[in-house]
């Protein structure tokens, strides 16, 4: 055969794979947008006006994908527990970052992925923030209406007086914490006894998610592989958190139920498209969903009440409760500063350190594949609003301070007068009345 006809067979081969390979570059380039069009559920009205049929508005219909539309048809209440938590961690991203270059602002971008603007269109430490905070906003708001009875789906957590068949017991530090160890030691007997060999009820447990606090094993998207974070060492980190109090207390009825909040932020968020096997992106995402939930679960905390004559403590019950909203959101801000920056490792299924010096992401932190883009100017390509017009701080060593938030571009003073109400006073029965004074205050703006 001609070698001549052999070389030009090979060109066109070459030629061929090169166009498929940038066909195949083009569409992952074309899919890197990674905004939830979920997100715009919190521009659809008031939370508590939300009714589970409103599912079927053009508005919000549009916004979800069909297991977030099953799982908000099946769930009467969770459409408005699910608006609830995308206010609240919209509402609590934009509190955290309210003094630094990037504010998590809404300004000027109406629903759905492109609520953030294009700035979650790259897998940047900002994007890994926003994904975390919705789904730690969605377990919360999804838990705190379990306790309120506002779901009919679940209620408040009664696993502990359940144990003790429905009946409060007397138990103290110690007790609590042998208990939890009988229970960790029989949980992992049970993972290790043949599937065959289990009783039935005991299949269906190892089966289905737990359904006890101490069980609570959540979905981790780490490094791509769905996994459960069981076993002696997951339960631990988690009653790690708990102070238990000192001397005799009982278990109250009705811990905060996270166990359920975790299920419908996992279905609801992770109702991902198909994963692609290089899809860096879609690992970073979940990571950080699972993240954003753990925050929650982890930051739960034992809330107590005394019981008694004049204010004595003759009883002492207690109950699990989540912390304050605002506290897990400065939990994650922090992560936000340490996260890690991951590539992909070859297996295509996971991701590994950038730097070959830097120890692996455990799943509590925060990672991210983009760097962050330059947010001092306005840049329409990447999203950044720049921050011209910020008023800054002259006087703070923080992130607010005027040469930082204004990139040293200097910045202006001038005086304004605002009207307070000041000297006010109590008249009875029952009018606070004010008078209206002047006050001078000093504006620092960013050129």
């Amino acid at each position: 055969m001609d070698i001549s006809y052999i070389f030009v067979i090979c060109l066109m081969a070459l030629c061929s794979g090169g166009s498929s390979l940038s066909q195949v570059e083009g569409k992952q380039k074309s899919g890197r947008g990674r905004g939830s069009m979920w997100w715009g559920i919190a521009k659809v009205g008031e939370p508590n006006n939300i009714t589970p049929i409103m599912y079927m508005d053009p508005a919000i219909h549009s916004t979800l994908r069909r297991k977030q539309r099953r799982l908000v048809r099946d769930n009467p209440g969770v459409l408005g527990a699910l608006v609830k938590g995308a206010n609240l961690a919209i509402s609590e991203c934009q509190h955290q970052f309210r003094n630094r270059r990037w504010n998590c602002s809404t300004r000027n971008f109406s629903r759905g992925k492109n609520l953030f603007g294009k700035i979650v269109d790259r897998d940047s430490r900002e994007t890994g923030f926003v994904n975390a905070i919705t789904a730690a906003g969605v377990t919360y708001a999804v838990t705190k209406a379990c306790t309120m009875g506002q779901l009919v789906e679940c209620s408040c957590d009664k696993a502990h007086m359940r144990r003790n068949g429905g009946q409060p017991q007397m138990v103290t530090a110690a007790t609590a914490e042998a208990a939890l160890e009988r229970q960790q030691q029989a949980a992992m007997l049970r993972q290790q006894m043949p599937l065959q060999d289990q009783h039935p009820s005991q299949r269906l447990s190892r089966m289905n998610n737990a359904s006890t606090m101490t069980d609570i094993a959540p979905v981790e998207h780490r490094g791509g592989r769905n996994r459960r974070p069981g076993g002696r060492r997951g339960r631990r980190k988690f009653w790690d958190n708990i102070k238990f109090p000192e001397g005799q207390w009982e278990w109250g009825g009705c811990s905060d139920n996270v166990n359920f909040g975790l299920r419908p932020s996992r279905v609801f968020l992770d109702a991902k498209q198909r994963q692609r096997r290089s899809d860096l992106g879609t690992l970073v995402k979940f990571h950080n969903n699972n993240a954003g939930r753990l925050a929650i679960r982890d930051a739960m905390r034992l809330e107590c009440k005394c019981h008694g004559l004049s204010g004595s403590c003759t009883v002492k019950t207690c109950w699990l409760k989540m912390p304050p909203f605002r506290e897990v959101a400065g939990r994650l801000r922090d992560r936000y500063d340490s996260a890690r920056k991951v590539t992909l490792r070859n297996d295509g299924n996971s991701f590994m350190p950038e730097s070959p010096h830097a120890r692996p992401a455990n799943k509590y932190q925060l990672v991210f594949a983009d760097d962050s883009p330059d947010f001092c100017t306005l840049n329409s390509k990447t999203g950044a609003l720049g921050t011209q017009g910020r008023e800054c701080n002259v006087t703070s060593s923080g992130s607010d301070r005027c040469d930082r938030l204004c990139c040293n571009r200097g910045h202006t003073r001038r005086i304004v007068e605002e009207q307070t109400n000041c000297k006010c006073v109590f008249k009875w029965c029952c009018e606070v009345t004010c008078e209206k004074c002047l006050e001078h205050r000093a504006v620092n703006t960013c050129l």
